[in-house]
């Protein structure tokens, strides 16, 4: 067993490729991306299918971190061959360099949002991605016709945008910049 601390964030990586998300999704987030590019926006892709060991690691150093879960309590998980309860050492409590370890955790994955065990990026449902795009953007939307989206912000944050990512049956989670999924969930 290895203690928990910052050393785990780079194991079990998230796939940044649209080719692992789920076979329907993964349709729909190609042509949306082919549609944003040829109108001359960036895409910039961070995520898409998440490891269920990754999610385990970071809904659990976040409960441990920032909602006081006692380290002892956290299930074991097959494959992920971490130790929680760090020992007690002279003048720090164990229970005091758990949560310290998670905290480290917490900062090394970035996470802003408490984590789902099982969620749309375990399921190969959701893509993080960031747009950009300089001026006016003309974009087909999936029926073909096209959108010319002149207000700002010029980021997945447009709702213009989002009802053009909408048509391709690619979701915006408003309240999470960078996600995307089948449902805005």
């Amino acid at each position: 067993m290895e203690l928990s601390g910052p050393a785990w964030v780079a194991r079990f990586p998230n796939s940044r490729s649209i080719d692992k998300l789920s076979v329907g999704f993964r349709n729909k987030v190609a042509k949306f991306v082919a549609a944003l590019r040829a109108a001359g926006a960036t895409v910039s892709i961070a995520d898409t299918l998440r490891p269920p060991e990754r999610a385990y690691l970071m809904h659990f150093a976040f409960s441990i971190a920032r909602e006081g879960l006692s380290p002892a309590n956290v299930p074991p998980k097959a494959g992920v061959d971490i130790q929680w309860l760090h020992p007690a050492t002279p003048g720090t409590p164990g229970a005091k360099a758990s949560k310290e370890a998670a905290e480290k955790m917490v900062t090394g994955y970035g996470i802003v949002f408490k984590p789902a065990l099982n969620s749309r990026h375990t399921e190969g449902n959701a893509i993080d991605m960031g747009i950009a795009w300089i001026g006016d953007l003309v974009i087909e939307k999936a029926d073909g016709t096209s959108v010319t989206i002149t207000s700002a912000p010029r980021d997945g944050g447009n709702g213009s945008l989002q009802k053009v990512g909408e048509s391709y049956g690619v979701i915006k989670l408003v309240t999470d910049p960078p996600h995307w999924s089948t449902d805005g969930h």
